[in-house]
């Protein structure tokens, strides 16, 4: 009866995860059976995704930065991430529309979860950032962002706000949408090779 490689997952978060994703039911299962090798416990932890992280960017200190993503998508706050958190990051990471991943970024850089964010979060995440860009890059980068601090303050002038003022998930969403500079900050994409 049914699909007997879903077995193992159940059938409500198989079809949540097909309703919310861009993933077919195949793909679902592919994703499910290699999850369960890698992650006996049905769990990743925190280090367990540094590690990840690292593979992703083996030339940088991805450290910092994974343990954002991390709690960014720990939405339980159980301290790990169970198959349906991993594969909605993956989701919104890989393929999510944007404004799906703005809404993610947002979650990112409100360090604390009290739905606002504040200069010392832009200026905490830009840090993390910071750390994923090979130093060669980094020697590249225009001078008004060339250091972590001077990235934050170009990022957060684009909102408009004073050094002491919060943004709202709607002002932060506006403010990346509007201009493709503060977007392109609020990321970073690894040179291709």
């Amino acid at each position: 009866m049914g699909n007997t490689k879903s077995s193992a997952m159940s059938k409500e978060i198989l079809e949540d995860l097909k309703l919310n994703t861009k993933f077919t039911e195949t793909e679902l299962c592919q994703w499910y059976d290699n999850f369960q090798k890698q992650c006996p416990s049905g769990r990743i932890s925190p280090r367990e995704f540094e590690k990840i992280y690292e593979r992703f960017f083996p030339d940088s200190d991805a450290k910092t930065y994974a343990k954002h993503v991390f709690r960014s998508f720990d939405t339980n706050d159980d301290g790990t991430l169970d198959f349906k958190e991993y594969i909605i990051a993956l989701h919104l990471t890989s393929s999510g529309k944007m404004a799906l991943k703005l809404e993610w970024a947002f979650s990112l850089f409100d360090v604390d979860k009290n739905g606002y964010i504040t200069k010392s979060e832009v200026t905490e995440i830009c840090q993390a950032i910071f750390k994923l860009i090979p130093k060669e890059e980094q020697a590249q980068l225009p001078e008004d962002e060339n250091t972590p601090e001077k990235r934050a303050n170009k990022l957060w002038g684009y909102f408009n706000k004073a050094d002491n003022d919060k943004l709202a998930e709607g002002e932060f969403i506006k403010g990346v949408t509007e201009n493709e500079d503060a977007l392109r900050l609020i990321q970073y994409d690894p040179v291709k090779k």
